[in-house]
């Protein structure tokens, strides 16, 4: 069995989407927040301290587990790099964070690098609110395409420049819990879950987990069920493609999606109601032996102190393809960008990538590859069972309303919700997923 131990680093358990704004609401928005600015900066010391140092303004969203790697990786790089004044802003995750980089970006006032998700390149107009990265500058401190997987670097580019450097990816992966799987007869010699092929054969590991436990075979956040309707559409290899006033889906491929999550809990194999907390605790106290969620769990479950393991997101539809993203860095839009600060920026993204061990230890796979390939890596559990997720994940399309923290996610949950709950059909849940982007559609980009 392998040995999990508890940690006092657990992810904010109230991080969600929140709805976007529409273009007055942002525009208003941007009005105050730029006077705010303008306010705050007039007293703000100059680019280059009096000591010397180069200042080097960092944003990000993380809290929580994540936060507290974060923390520990700056103090490292603090101490490795004594002329940089570092100063890092942790915001609110979602829209405020978003709006945050915005406003500051809109104004020509954004800080000199921020932690994003490559998901939102698109809402963050690159080229008007984000600038450039320079691939010759960043390639000279040792990343290019080929320390990051292909299709995830491609995914940093806008209009053909990049615009973004991958930190990790962060995806859906299965978890379950050791001593139920193992009651269940489902573990290997090596203690690891048997693997399944095709949705008959899921749902039947799911029964007999569930003649275990005596309530459920899987757990599921069924108030946020859009990352696994994405992540079962995309492996039948179903898209969806965004015009200006139109949209092309695969019904049929939709459809089988939705049944799939109808069934779960129709079958009571998965719960009908389960949101943020809940759905962890349905497998560290073993009313489930499976879950699907997030690789960023792997710290709240570790301070439960049950003993887990983790796997790629199970095989429905021939293959594991899942719902990722990717944290990545990007330039916030400056009138005037100090070369010396963007240097230091690029360096120091570099340098985060290269030490990403730390940040692997909260359950992201790193985008760094020679980190992935390492001793250090492997000696990770769980993190090392599922790293290949991260060449099966699967990003949004991109849209303004796409992507994480957007409004797609949030807005699609009225519908896929439903399908759990059983208050519609997969054909009537479809129906208002297709006015819900039609809904969107109609709303301008607020940038």
């Amino acid at each position: 069995m392998r040995a999990h131990h508890p940690q006092n680093t657990t992810r904010d358990p109230s991080r969600g989407t929140a709805p976007g704004m529409g273009r007055r609401a942002f525009l208003g928005t941007a009005a105050g927040l730029g006077a705010a600015a303008l306010g705050t900066t007039a007293c703000a010391p100059p680019d280059t301290l009096l000591d010397g140092r180069t200042r080097l303004r960092q944003w990000n969203l993380f809290s929580g587990g994540d936060g507290l790697r974060m923390i520990e990786m700056h103090d490292a790089y603090r101490a490795e790099h004594p002329g940089i004044d570092l100063r890092a802003t942790t915001f609110d995750w979602g829209a405020p964070f978003y709006t945050k980089v915005a406003m500051g970006a809109a104004g020509g006032r954004g800080a000199d690098i921020a932690t994003v998700h490559v998901s939102r390149l698109e809402s963050l107009a690159p080229g008007r609110l984000l600038d450039p990265i320079d691939p010759d500058l960043l390639a000279g401190f040792g990343i290019d395409d080929t320390v990051v997987l292909p299709h995830i670097w491609e995914q940093c580019f806008f209009d053909g420049r990049l615009y973004a450097i991958p930190i990790d990816t962060h995806v859906l992966i299965q978890f379950y819990n050791l001593d139920v799987c193992r009651r269940a007869g489902l573990l290997d010699e090596e203690d690891r879950l048997v693997e399944t092929t095709g949705l008959d054969d899921y749902l039947a590991m799911l029964r007999e987990i569930r003649n275990v436990t005596g309530a459920y075979g899987l757990s599921v956040d069924t108030w946020n069920p859009w990352a696994n309707f994405w992540a079962l559409y995309r492996q039948q290899d179903g898209d969806i493609v965004f015009g200006e006033d139109d949209y092309e889906m695969d019904d049929d491929r939709a459809l089988a999606a939705m049944e799939v999550l109808y069934r779960l809990s129709e079958e009571g194999l998965a719960p009908r109601h389960s949101m943020l907390a809940d759905t962890a605790a349905n497998l560290s106290n073993g009313r489930a032996g499976l879950m699907i969620h997030g690789n960023w769990e792997i710290p709240t479950l570790e301070a439960t102190g049950v003993g887990f393991s983790a796997t790629q997101f199970p095989n429905v539809f021939g293959n594991h393809r899942t719902r990722g993203d990717s944290h990545c860095y990007v330039f916030p839009h400056q009138r005037d960008r100090d070369p010396e600060r963007t240097r230091a920026a690029a360096e120091y993204a570099a340098w985060m990538l290269r030490n990403s061990i730390t940040w692997a230890e909260g359950g992201h796979v790193p985008a760094y590859q020679p980190v992935v390939e390492s001793a250090e890596y492997d000696a990770l559990h769980p993190q090392s069972e599922y790293r290949e997720a991260a060449e099966n994940v699967q990003f949004e399309p991109r849209a303004w309303f796409s992507g994480s923290a957007g409004r797609l996610q949030d807005e699609a949950t009225g519908a896929l919700t439903t399908l759990h709950q059983g208050t519609q059909t997969p054909e009537e849940a479809l129906d208002q997923l297709k006015r819900t982007i039609r809904s969107l559609l109609s709303v301008p980009s607020p940038v």
